[in-house]
């Protein structure tokens, strides 16, 4: 049985919500940045970076402050308001090629702590003490975790009729988005959707593991102060079949002191190698490999028939290109942290691939063919864990939209 509640959500004042809303910090290069903060005052950039003026380096705790005082500064120039009750929010974003709704809602520290809320992703205790650390100094977030919940016809048909009423916000955004939010603040419609989330036996963590680690780790440290909301984290919560999931390719800048033909030869003994030349090639199939090197496409077909399987993770490929290649020919051990590995989202053309290799800082690319839900969906319930960066997954929520206050 999963729970989740309305809460009273901070989020900008209608007539600025476009000016205000921003894409994940992480997500705009230097000079964007810099664009954004010279000439949109109203931009939540401002609260999550607010050293941008002070050149000087600055220690995490009086960054953290310094977030805490610009997200205070907001809120009393209005451009941020506070909901008179707590709420859910259903929320809309129209991509170029997709469409995503889901539900804006409060989730529990003790679902998530009980197994209820499922994981399929490792976290770095480093990164989740970080966000734990950031949670506590400016008492709030604004980055939900993505919670996928088995499609439903009952939720399916409450959203459809939603939709056809007035939203609060309308709005769209310079990469071409539209966002659409609709407040539920109806006790009927609010005992409903808590009612129905209770008859879902698991909900199905797809972005945002160290998040809701950190959440936990907070309410752990902190639960003696008696804070309601600390038992709670912020999630959007979407219909499995709603998201998308793309993966992680992968580059290296070097053959590991191997020359090419040695390097092909060794991929010989666990793939079936097929030369595609200048062929922008990407596979079609689950245990398919796309690979650039030397300015040619390869197909790497793996031989599984020559393969005994233990679990779910010896077939997902992410794991055998770490098993057969990354690990014992490449020699990188630390996915995360090896700086001879890089990723790139598989919602990007091949061709960046291409062109970062013949760039000369990279060696060889690697193309996979991406994960399924299905697939999370075992490996959480098997309680295993994917490689790191196996999958980069959509919607990604904007910043400044919807503020949970600790």
């Amino acid at each position: 049985m999963a729970k989740i509640i309305p809460f009273k959500a901070v989020r900008p004042i209608a007539d600025k919500v476009a000016l205000v809303t921003c894409r994940t910090y992480d997500d705009y290069s230097p000079a964007e940045l810099a664009a954004w903060l010279n000439f949109n005052p109203y931009s939540f950039l401002h609260v999550i970076n607010p050293a941008y003026a002070n050149l000087q380096k600055i220690s995490t705790d009086k960054r953290f402050r310094g977030v805490a005082h610009k997200y205070q500064d907001f809120k009393q120039e209005n451009i941020l308001i506070t909901e008179e009750q707590p709420v859910f929010y259903l929320y809309e974003i129209q991509t170029k090629s997709q469409t995503f709704t889901g539900i804006i809602a409060g989730t529990s520290v003790k679902d998530y702590q009980e197994n209820v809320i499922k994981k399929h992703e490792d976290t770095l205790q480093y990164r989740v003490e970080l966000f734990k650390d950031y949670l506590h100094q400016t008492n709030f977030n604004t980055e939900p975790v993505l919670i996928t919940y088995p499609d439903s016809i009952e939720i399916n048909t409450f959203i459809g009729l939603r939709k056809k009423t007035k939203p609060i916000y309308e709005f769209s955004t310079t990469n071409k988005e539209k966002h659409t939010l609709w407040k539920i603040d109806t006790q009927s419609e609010i005992d409903w959707l808590q009612e129905h989330f209770e008859k879902i036996p698991n909900l199905y963590i797809a972005d945002g593991h160290h998040r809701s680690a950190s959440a936990e780790l907070l309410y752990e440290e902190d639960k003696h102060l008696g804070k309601e909301n600390l038992q709670y984290f912020m999630s959007f919560l979407i219909a499995e079949s709603n998201v998308k999931i793309y993966e992680f390719n992968r580059i290296i800048r070097d053959l590991n002191g191997m020359s090419k033909e040695e390097f092909i030869q060794k991929l010989s003994e666990n793939f079936n190698i097929e030369t595609k030349d200048q062929e922008l090639w990407k596979p079609h199939h689950k245990n398919e490999f796309g690979m650039y090197l030397d300015g040619s496409f390869y197909a790497l077909h793996y031989k599984k028939e020559n393969h005994e399987e233990k679990n779910i993770l010896d077939n997902l490929d992410a794991q055998i290109l770490y098993d057969k290649v990354l690990h014992p020919l490449l020699g990188i051990g630390d996915l995360r942290n090896d700086e001879r590995i890089d990723y790139v989202p598989g919602k990007q053309s091949v061709s960046i691939i291409k062109d970062l290799i013949d760039g000369g800082e990279f060696e060889v690319g690697f193309m996979l063919y991406p994960i399924d839900i299905k697939e999370i969906k075992t490996i959480a319930d098997e309680n295993l864990i994917m490689p790191p960066k196996s999958t980069y997954i959509e919607p990604k929520f904007r910043s400044g939209l919807v503020v949970y206050e600790l």
